[in-house]
C-alpha cells in the first residue's frame, strides 16, 4: 500500500454560518491539500464530524471530494461504528471504486475485550472490498487496541494493511513497530509524535495538523522518511505550539479556526462542539500569519 506512505489529512467538513454543508469551501480546502504536498486524504473521519452528519449529508461529502479531487489523490473512506453488524451493512452496500483503502474506527463506548476488539474486526475484513485501516484512539473510543490484537489482526488478514495509531503513547507505537509483518504500516494518528514514530520506523501520518499547514507539515514527514533528522525536527519545533493551540479546544474547532484565518471556510462547527474562545482564536491568527512570513 504505497498509497498511504507519506502524509494524509483528516478532512473537516466545512459549515456555513447556517450550519449546512459548504461543498465550495470544501473544494478549497481539497485543492489547498493537493496544491501543498499532501499524499492523500480521508474522507468522513472524525475531523469531518461525521457523528454529526446526515447520511444524505455524507453522501453529498464523498461526492463532493471524489468531483474535486479528480483523482489527483489516493482517497481512503472512514467506515466504522461500535455496531459490527451496521458496518458489514456499509461496507456490503457502498460503492468504493473512488476509494484505495477504508480507515475503520475501534469500536467505541461498548468497551470490548481484546478479543472483542479482535472479532470486530475480523468480521468487517472477512466482507471488505477494500484493504482496512484500524484505527486506535483510546481517547476517543473508551478502550485501547493493544499491539498483540494488532498483530494478531495483521497477520491473520491479508485485508488488514494498516493501523492508525492515535493513543498519544510512543512506547506503544514502537511495540507495534517492533513485531509487526513486513508489509503492514504503522500510521501516526498523533500530530505531535509523528515524527518520532516515522524515525522509529513508521509510514507516516494521518494528520490534523496537516491539513491547515500542508506545506510544512507534510515536507517534514517527507525530510523524516528520507532520514534527513535535523532538518525535519526544525519544521516540528516550528509546527509544535500550533500542534498544541488545534487541539487545545477540541478538534476540529482548532483547525476550522485556522481555514477561516486561511480564508478557506467559515469556523462553524455543530453542536455538541462549539468554537474555540477569541483568545485562542488570537494566538492561532499570530501564529498562523508568523508562519507564512518565513
Amino acid at each position: 500500500m504505497q498509497a498511504l506512505i507519506g502524509t494524509g489529512v483528516a478532512l473537516v467538513t466545512p459549515f456555513k454560518k447556517d450550519f449546512s454543508v459548504d461543498t465550495e469551501a470544501l473544494v478549497k480546502i481539497v485543492n489547498y491539500q493537493i496544491d501543498n504536498g499532501i499524499d492523500y486524504l480521508v474522507v468522513l473521519g472524525t475531523t469531518a464530524e461525521s457523528a454529526t452528519l446526515t447520511k444524505s449529508e455524507k453522501e453529498l461529502v464523498i461526492r463532493t471530494v471524489v468531483d474535486a479531487n479528480r483523482g489527483r489523490l489516493p482517497l481512503v473512506l472512514g467506515v466504522g461504528g461500535n455496531n459490527t453488524n451496521e458496518v458489514i451493512e456499509e461496507l456490503q452496500s457502498r460503492d468504493f471504486s473512488d476509494f484505495v483503502a477504508i480507515l475503520s474506527v475501534s469500536p467505541y463506548y461498548n468497551k470490548p475485550t481484546q478479543e472483542g476488539i479482535y472479532q470486530h474486526f475480523k468480521a468487517i475484513a472477512t466482507m471488505s472490498p477494500k484493504p482496512i485501516i484500524l484505527y486506535n484512539v483510546p481517547g476517543r473510543t473508551g478502550s485501547n487496541m493493544l499491539p498483540a490484537t494488532v498483530h494478531r489482526l495483521a497477520k491473520e488478514f491479508d485485508s488488514i494493511v494498516a493501523i492508525k495509531e492515535a493513543a498519544g503513547d510512543l512506547v506503544q507505537a514502537m511495540k507495534l513497530l517492533q513485531n509487526k509483518p513486513d508489509n503492514f504500516l504503522v500510521i501516526s494518528g498523533d500530530d505531535m509524535i509523528t515524527l518520532p514514530m516515522i524515525l522509529a520506523g513508521g509510514s507516516g501520518v494521518i494528520s490534523v495538523i496537516g491539513e491547515g499547514f500542508p506545506k510544512q507539515f507534510s515536507q517534514m514527514v517527507r525530510l523524516g522518511l528520507e532520514r534527513k533528522v535535523d532538518q525535519a525536527y526544525e519544521l516540528h519545533y516550528a509546527l509544535a505550539d500550533a500542534i498544541d493551540m488545534i487541539f487545545e479546544q477540541g478538534n476540529p474547532a482548532g483547525i476550522k479556526e485556522v481555514f477561516k484565518i486561511l480564508g478557506l471556510s467559515e469556523n462553524t462547527v455543530r453542536l455538541p462542539l462549539v468554537n474555540v474562545n477569541q483568545g485562542l482564536a488570537d494566538k492561532l491568527c499570530e501564529f498562523t500569519k508568523t508562519l507564512n512570513e518565513k
